[in-house]
């Protein structure tokens, strides 16, 4: 891909800075079910549960109290949580130690569709690992979809980002590791790229940052 146009940079979260496995929460929970019941919950569809969350349109008590109805838990608030956060895992420092460099040359922008138990770990991991006050420092700015209630793969998300910051989408690339939310995107002319292992955004920006 050109880089030679491209001034903005929109990364998405999971999948792309922070390594995660969505099946490790699917586990956790399980184990919690009276009747073995399986999450509807994967990188590409998720439950309406799962949507009102990570709109903000259901609280955090009102999120575990949903999912211990849905699938038949007998846990506590710490467990679910815990259970919930499971997926996260690392952020690798050579992304950490890329993004600050990449900031030098870009405006950089986060977009994640997440929610305030993930948001609140993903702080935690960043400040037990690195020595950046929060994972927002490392951008112009952060859009998590809980807090402006709109979530991808939605056009509306893409358009409020490219009008608050007065970007030319011509100019600016969005990275994600879900197909659909690349496919959404593409048809509003803003650049992409499917990251999908082995690439990492580490090895993409090789030679920029070289």
């Amino acid at each position: 891909m050109d880089l030679q146009n491209i001034k903005n940079v929109i990364f998405d979260l999971g999948g792309v800075i922070i390594n995660i496995d969505y099946h490790k929460s699917i586990e956790e929970l399980r184990k919690y079910s009276k009747t073995g019941s399986d999450m509807e919950f994967t990188q590409k569809q998720q439950s309406h549960l799962f949507d009102l969350y990570e709109t903000g349109n259901c609280t955090c008590q009102e999120f575990r109290d949903n999912l211990r109805q849905a699938y038949n838990l007998d846990a506590t608030d710490e467990e679910i949580d815990a259970a919930w956060n499971a997926m996260l895992l690392d952020i690798p420092k050579e992304r950490i130690d890329l993004l600050q460099e990449l900031g030098k040359k870009y405006r950089i922008f986060l977009l994640s569709n997440t929610n305030a138990i993930h948001l609140k770990k993903f702080n935690e991991i960043v400040a037990h690992s690195f020595t950046i006050p929060s994972l927002d420092s490392l951008f112009e700015q952060s859009y998590y979809s809980h807090l402006v209630g709109k979530r991808k793969p939605d056009a509306a998300i893409f358009e409020q980002i490219l009008a608050e910051n007065n970007l030319n989408k011509e100019e600016t690339l969005f990275i994600d590791d879900s197909i659909q939310h690349i496919e959404s995107a593409n048809k509003l002319g803003i650049n992409t790229l499917h990251l999908q292992p082995p690439l990492t955004i580490n090895a993409f920006f090789k030679d920029v940052v070289s």
